[in-house]
């Protein structure tokens, strides 16, 4: 016998209670990488049944935050070259996509705000001011992906990047690599203005979200920075 609706909605409630708690432990690293979940001790403190605790974990492993092993327990999940290597493949193949889809509603004034929160960025880094920088990056992607219609590919990007970036989120970034990937922008704030939405794409797919073309930068923020040099 299953419970009532109102059973279930207060179980759906506290199971994203603890799915954005445990975000948070993973988003300041109170949740390492590699590190095995004290189930009992997280319910306890949560004061959470298992059956939350249990469905917001799924959802984790479901996003690739987590990994469940049967009978030996829940792990949060680092990230490898190779799984960064395919977030950067799959996020470029969707902004390209939904920067295709976006043409019919593009207007100058999207170029506009995209060459504004640009010149911002280069303000951020000469202050050193990476939390700012970071959410205008966010941002000036958001100005075309908000554009798009399909909401589970923009779903899917924004979890990407929250695998890349936020957990946990460093402190720290490489300088020359926030400075190349904001000429970048310019690249792509120039084909958005010059409607060369294909160039725009393609673009974004090929430089700005390719792997092959950002390995040194990536090796330098991720492996770099978590061997301490």
């Amino acid at each position: 016998m299953t419970g009532s609706p109102g059973e279930e909605l207060d179980s759906q409630s506290c199971a994203e209670k603890v799915y954005v708690e445990l975000k948070k432990r993973l988003d300041d690293g109170r949740l390492k990488p590699g590190a095995f979940l004290d189930l009992g001790a997280l319910g306890e403190e949560l004061g959470m049944s298992r059956t939350p605790l249990r469905d917001a974990l799924i959802r984790l492993e479901i996003e690739g935050f987590v990994t469940v092993f049967p009978r030996r327990g829940v792990m949060v999940r680092g990230l490898s070259l190779n799984g960064i290597r395919d977030l950067y493949e799959i996020i470029g193949a969707l902004e390209a996509s939904a920067i295709l889809h976006a043409a019919g509603k593009f207007r100058k004034e999207d170029a506009r705000r995209m060459d504004e929160l640009r010149l911002a960025m280069d303000a951020d880094l000469g202050a050193g001011d990476f939390g700012s920088y970071y959410s205008r990056n966010l941002a000036f992607h958001d100005v075309y992906l908000d554009l798009s219609d399909n909401l589970e590919l923009v779903r899917q990007v924004r979890l990407g990047k929250e695998r890349l970036y936020d957990f946990p989120r460093r402190a720290t970034f490489v300088a020359e690599w926030e400075r190349t990937s904001n000429a970048e922008h310019l690249s792509i704030v120039e084909a958005f203005a010059a409607r060369d939405f294909a160039g725009a794409a393609a673009f974004v797919r090929d430089v700005h979200w390719s792997y092959e073309a950002q390995e040194g930068f990536i090796r330098k923020y991720y492996l770099d920075q978590a061997a301490g040099r």
